[in-house]
């Protein structure tokens, strides 16, 4: 068993191979026994900062403590702006007198690294721009559920390089899985984790690439995409939507995958843009079990960081 209390969950490259495996272990073994972990947060107290609109962040979290005996705080940048109203220094110093842990849903990447580093207690990222490492185990205990396996596993993920893309590289390349980001030009990865993810993907036998064809899609065991204008990029809708139509998942795209591919995605959808209802709604898609899955995964977590399980 791998003891993690305390630690932050920030990027999935903070981990190694074997703590994650150990994460994702305990989010098979929540989902399978609920009741055996009624109690393990009893007492226990979640911050969770929002700066950002969520469904499946917010009543995943809330509900996996209350779940698990423990109490959830929804606090959003409206009640008061961590950095701007106060300090990120003194917001982490005040929480770690108070809660056991904290949920951070943010536009910048910075500031959760900064509360990880300046609080004793352990910080999850629930969402930045640059990285969605949540949901990102979540669609790896999804894919483990319906493949069997990750190792040996080809997703290719088709859209905007954004942060869900970050981290679907990041946990590939520590479970064994090859991803391929396939997206319009000027819209890649950042490099830097890009490159990593490729260094790092050397060790467990996962290929990391990106590409702008779409025939890279073939093979595929699981198709995966998300909106093209994340939050925050909303001015941008009209024109990503003429740059991303052509890398639209329809029926035809995912004819060139595997004949058992499994369609992902993050959630929410855009029917008739980044995919069809045909696709999104078809018996193929794990859309919503990948959404489960964020209450299990985050559930073990939280037992894993917070009550060291």
């Amino acid at each position: 068993m791998q003891d993690l209390t305390g630690r932050d969950f920030v990027a999935l490259l903070d981990y190694e191979r074997e703590e994650l495996e150990s994460i994702l272990e305990l989010a098979i073994e929540v989902r399978a026994n609920p009741a055996r972990f009624r109690d393990a947060l009893a007492g226990r107290t979640l911050f969770m900062y929002f700066e950002k609109p969520s469904l499946r962040t917010r009543i995943t979290f809330e509900t996996g403590m209350t779940q698990m005996g423990g109490h959830a705080i929804h606090f959003s940048a409206a009640d008061g702006n961590i950095g701007k109203r106060e300090s990120v220094a003194d917001a982490a110093k005040n929480l770690e007198r108070w809660v056991d842990g904290a949920m951070c849903r943010t536009f910048s990447h910075q500031l959760v690294v900064d509360l990880a580093r300046l609080s004793s207690i352990p910080v999850v990222n629930g969402l930045t721009d640059r990285l969605h490492p949540c949901q990102a185990l979540a669609d790896f205990q999804t894919l483990r559920q319906v493949r069997g396996e990750l190792e040996g596993q080809k997703l290719v993920y088709v859209g905007d390089g954004n942060n869900v893309a970050h981290s679907l590289m990041s946990g590939g390349a520590r479970f064994g899985c090859s991803v391929t980001v396939v997206c319009p030009k000027g819209y890649e990865p950042d490099e830097d984790i890009l490159e990593r993810c490729r260094t790092e993907g050397a060790a467990t036998g996962a290929t990391i690439d990106l590409s702008h064809d779409l025939a890279a899609v073939e093979g595929a065991d699981a198709v995966y995409t998300d909106v093209w204008a994340s939050m925050g990029q909303e001015k941008e809708s009209e024109k990503r939507k003429k740059i991303f139509m052509p890398y639209q998942v329809d029926a035809a795209l995912m004819a060139r995958a595997k004949s058992d591919a499994v369609f992902m995605h993050c959630l929410p959808a855009h029917r008739g843009e980044e995919v069809t209802a045909e696709v999104a709604d078809a018996p193929t898609s794990v859309i919503f079990q990948q959404a489960e899955n964020r209450l299990h995964s985050q559930k073990a977590i939280l037992l894993k960081t917070m009550a060291g399980i």
